[in-house]
Parts: C-alpha cells; sequence; structure tokens
C-alpha cells in the first residue's frame, strides 16, 4: 500500500533516528482515520486487519478518538466471525468544520464551510471587482472572518486555493492576476486566525479535489483548459510541484513547432494558442459549418494529446482530466486527445488510458482545499 503523504512524513522525519512512542502512536492514529475515512461501518477487528496493528492498539485508539468526538459508534458492524456482533465505527464528520476559500482566475472569491466529508455547510461568493495587492488581500481576510464566523463545529483550518505560483511555505511567490509578489499569505492568516492554514494553487487543489471526491483514487493528471492551459500531476498521492514550484506550466508548450497560431508569450505553435478558451471559441465562431466546427475541436484536441503523450508515458499514468467548458471539451476534443497519445505510446501505456471531463467541475478547487486541510490536520488522504 502507498504511503499517504501525511504518513510519509512522520517516516521522514524519524529516519536517523529513533522512533518516539508519541511519534509512532501519531502514526498508528492516522492509519485508523485512514481506514474510516475511506470506509465506514467497520468494526476494531476490521481496522486490525487492515493496518496490521494489534486489536489492543486499536481499541485504545478508538477509544481516544471517540472520547474527542472525532470517531462514532453505531449499530452492528459486519459479522466476520462467531461471536456477539460488534460495534461498528465512522468517522464523525459533522464534529468538526473546514473553512475553504477558492479565488478564481475570474473575478471572485468563493468559500465554504464544510464538514470531514466535504459537504458544504454554509457558502459564500465575494466579488473581487478587480481588486489587486493589499486591496485583494483584504476581501480573502474579510471572506475568511465571515466564514469562520458561520462555522457550526470546531475548526480543524482553512484551506486557501489561488491563482499563482505557491511554495511549500505558503509564500505566493507570483500571481500577476492578483498582483502579489511574495505574499507569506499562510504565516498572515495563520496570525490572525489561529488555525492552521494550507495554501495552495488553484490547479493542485483542483487536482487533489478530484482525486479525492473522484472516479480515481491513484494517480491523474488534471489539466485546466480556460483562459490559459495548465495542469496539475499527482503522483504516489502527492502533488509534483517540481523544484521552483512551477511544475504544470503546460500551455507553452510548443506541439506545432513553426505553424500554428501565435501566442500571447510570442512564439508559435503553443499548446495554449490552440486550446485555450478564447482562441478556441474564437476560431469556432469562424467556423462556416458544423463540420468546420468539429474540425476545429479535432484539430485542438489532437495538439493537447501531443503535448500529453510524454507525460502519460514518462509517468505512467492511467487517468486524464479535463477540466474547463463541458461543450467545448465533451466528444470531438477529448476522442481527438486520446487518439493522438495513443498514436504516440506504446500500447501496454495506452491500454488502459481513461481521458475524461472532470466530475463537479465548478467545485474542484474548494473541494482540494478542505482536502488538504484534512490531510495536514488529521493525515486523511
Amino acid at each position: 500500500m502507498a504511503m499517504t503523504p501525511a504518513a510519509a512524513s512522520i517516516s521522514a522525519r524519524s529516519r536517523g533516528r529513533r522512533i518516539r512512542p508519541e511519534d509512532a502512536r501519531s502514526n498508528n492514529r492516522v492509519l485508523v482515520l485512514q481506514a474510516l475515512h475511506r470506509e465506514a461501518g467497520l468494526s476494531r477487528a476490521d481496522i486490525a486487519r487492515a493496518t496490521g496493528l494489534s486489536q489492543v492498539t486499536i481499541s485504545d485508539l478508538v477509544g481516544e478518538l471517540v472520547s474527542e468526538q472525532l470517531v462514532i459508534e453505531s449499530g452492528p458492524a459486519r459479522r466476520s466471525g462467531p461471536g456477539a456482533p460488534s460495534r461498528a465505527l465512522a468517522l464523525a464528520s459533522a464534529a468538526r468544520n473546514v473553512v475553504a476559500v477558492s479565488i478564481s482566475s475570474g473575478d471572485t472569491f468563493e468559500g465554504v464551510v464544510a464538514d470531514m466529508a466535504g459537504v458544504a455547510v454554509a457558502r459564500e461568493v465575494l466579488a473581487r471587482d478587480g481588486a489587486t495587492g493589499a486591496d485583494a488581500l483584504a476581501l480573502l481576510v474579510d471572506l475568511i472572518d465571515r466564514l469562520i464566523d458561520r462555522a457550526e463545529a470546531p475548526l480543524l483550518g482553512v484551506g486557501v486555493s489561488t491563482p499563482g505560483v505557491v511554495d511549500g511555505a505558503g509564500i505566493v511567490r507570483e500571481s500577476s492576476h492578483l498582483a502579489w509578489t511574495d505574499v507569506a499569505l499562510r504565516d498572515l492568516l495563520r496570525e490572525r486566525t489561529g488555525l492552521p492554514i494550507v495554501v495552495a494553487n488553484g490547479l493542485n487543489a483542483a487536482g487533489v479535489g478530484e482525486l479525492s471526491h473522484g472516479q480515481v483514487d491513484h494517480d491523474l493528471l488534471l489539466v485546466r483548459i480556460g483562459a490559459g492551459v495548465g495542469a496539475a500531476a499527482i503522483v504516489n498521492g502527492s502533488v509534483v510541484h517540481g523544484r521552483n514550484w512551477t511544475a504544470g506550466e503546460l500551455g507553452h508548450v510548443v506541439v506545432t513547432e513553426g505553424s500554428g497560431p501565435v501566442c500571447a508569450c510570442g512564439r508559435t505553435g503553443c499548446l495554449e494558442a490552440w486550446l485555450s478558451v478564447p482562441k478556441l471559441e474564437a476560431r469556432l465562431r469562424k467556423a462556416p459549418d458544423a463540420d468546420a466546427a468539429s474540425a476545429v475541436r479535432r484539430q485542438a484536441g489532437y495538439c493537447l494529446g501531443i503535448a500529453l503523450a510524454p507525460l502519460v508515458a514518462a509517468l505512467g499514468l492511467t487517468d486524464v482530466v479535463l477540466s474547463g467548458p463541458a461543450e467545448l471539451i465533451d466528444g470531438t476534443l477529448v476522442d481527438a486527445a486520446r487518439a493522438a497519445i495513443g498514436a504516440r505510446v506504446l500500447p501496454i501505456v495506452f491500454d488502459d488510458l481513461v481521458v475524461r471531463r472532470a466530475e463537479a467541475d465548478g467545485d474542484l478547487r474548494l473541494r482540494g482545499a478542505v482536502a488538504l486541510v484534512l490531510a495536514e490536520t488529521l493525515g486523511l488522504a
């Protein structure tokens, strides 16, 4: 079983030194919570089998989690042997809340208060009205304050999804959309709220959101098609950030060298020039009939496949998820992208490949922000 980011972090901290009892207990606690996060209705014996921990250890940890109201006991669990039926256990999803905020690439800030199952119990939308710099930061803080006031249970933390380059310390290194440079967002919000804070690039948050609530529970590549084109890669349950925290800058990969539309970056044939929503819609408006419009979509999908094929082959990916307008992506474009990938990789790489549009597209960044807080605070992944 692949190690979760939280468990890996615990392992890394303990490598090279003696493991303290409190470290082992913390790790075991995460394993119990993860088991119940994946499947409700397990008994103590079920969790012991799933985690490899002793039933004595499981009983002790479950007792602690029940006393903290993180786990609840209900009716009888599934019978797995003789004897009296054991009690079923589940995460007490409503016992803790998370605040999540998504700063869109448009002109809104959207936030939710969610329970541990990711179900929104309150929602707020705030118009940005073009605010940047300190004004945008003030709006974000105001929205978070309002959401904290609407929480229905103790808060685990706050997750923020933002455009731009975000490093591992929660510093927004650069966001041209918000005119932010080296904004220590995690520290600023933690000082104001006193809560654990997670800050992530919007695409990476969306990828985590798709992984935590979508059709797959393993590696995936999420491609966002909007005003630009970008991607988030998740491998072994962890987002691939790159040394400079710029992984996923797919839009300016040249896919038709020496020919094709001119990109905003000045080069010819970039994927973004073929596939971004404004560019694609402009070419579709010029199409004289349905056949010509289908050819435009096919060309865009073909260019996307050219860009994705090396990534699919190099990372062994089986799921490529496209996020963007359904009316542009579904059908011809998706099929063309998959065909272009298939023409460029070995059959063993291609045979299991799924290329599809994202589920619950609009809420992916918010779902990801919630999932990242749960991973940071409880080790749930």
